[in-house]
């Protein structure tokens, strides 16, 4: 690997990302928080439950960060063209959708500038993982922000177990600043960590993403239906995208809602 390779943004981002974790973690141990008086008095379950869950959040971080978030296989020959098979994937009720880069896209996919490939079931870029969340790590995603604010809101509870504010101001400074600072950065996290997180449910409990949440008004085959076609119900949306169940691309959904269509006004 190339020396310069470990100045690109996805390791830099994912370096920081670690080094703040682990330094947060190391001043809630440091400090006099209710975390360091449990390991003074030998009551050791509640620090390595900490541990484990801070450990399992940045593992969940970097296996979505660096996970195929569902990129679209593509032919190198940009000059073929389209297979015949290609073609059938999408209904005829729905716009032939293509890409200059990825050829044909499959429904609900989009092309992004920042990976420069084309993503399944796209949702955004994500400049803190570096990386898309797409069909195949947006499960995970969500599960990392479930996870990442349980224990943020654990360390802002940490923090402020261990600052004293009956001090005269030097020594409150030298003693609690840093502390003081952590659950600034802490509440900060815990806010956007919150905002992002019920956002996500929300989304996943309508069977929409991010990018179709905010640019349906410019998505052609969301701009032919006055609803989401895409939403079966709270319960199969759910099941759907945590379980896989049921399963079937999104050209058959988009397909059977014709059908549904078609029946009722021949009724």
């Amino acid at each position: 690997m190339a020396p310069w390779a470990l100045f690109n943004p996805g390791v830099l981002v994912r370096t920081g990302h670690t080094v703040l974790t682990w330094g947060i973690t190391l001043v809630l141990f440091l400090h006099d928080t209710a975390l360091r008086q449990w390991e003074e008095q030998g009551e050791l379950l509640l620090p390595l439950t900490f541990l484990l869950l801070v450990l399992g959040s940045l593992l969940l971080y970097l296996a979505v960060s660096l996970m195929d978030p569902g990129y679209v296989n593509i032919q190198p020959q940009p000059q073929e063209e389209v297979k015949e098979e290609q073609t059938a994937m999408v209904p005829p009720a729905i716009p032939l959708r293509r890409c200059r880069y990825c050829m044909v896209l499959p429904l609900r996919a989009r092309h992004c500038r920042e990976c420069r490939r084309c993503v399944r079931r796209y949702d955004h870029h994500c400049p803190w993982m570096e990386n898309c969340v797409g069909e195949r790590n947006h499960p995970l995603f969500v599960a990392y922000l479930a996870l990442q604010l349980v224990v943020l809101l654990w360390g802002l509870y940490l923090a402020w177990s261990g600052l004293r504010f009956f001090q005269p101001w030097g020594l409150w400074l030298r003693s609690s600043g840093l502390l003081f600072a952590t659950f600034l950065l802490l509440s900060l996290f815990s806010l956007a960590a919150s905002l992002l997180l019920a956002s996500h449910l929300y989304l996943v409990a309508s069977n929409t993403t991010t990018w179709e949440f905010i640019s349906s008004h410019r998505i052609a085959y969301l701009r032919q239906r006055p609803g989401n076609p895409f939403d079966r119900g709270l319960t199969r949306n759910l099941a759907h995208f945590f379980c896989g169940w049921p399963s079937g691309s999104w050209e058959t959904l988009w397909a059977g809602e014709d059908e549904e269509e078609s029946s009722s006004q021949a009724a």
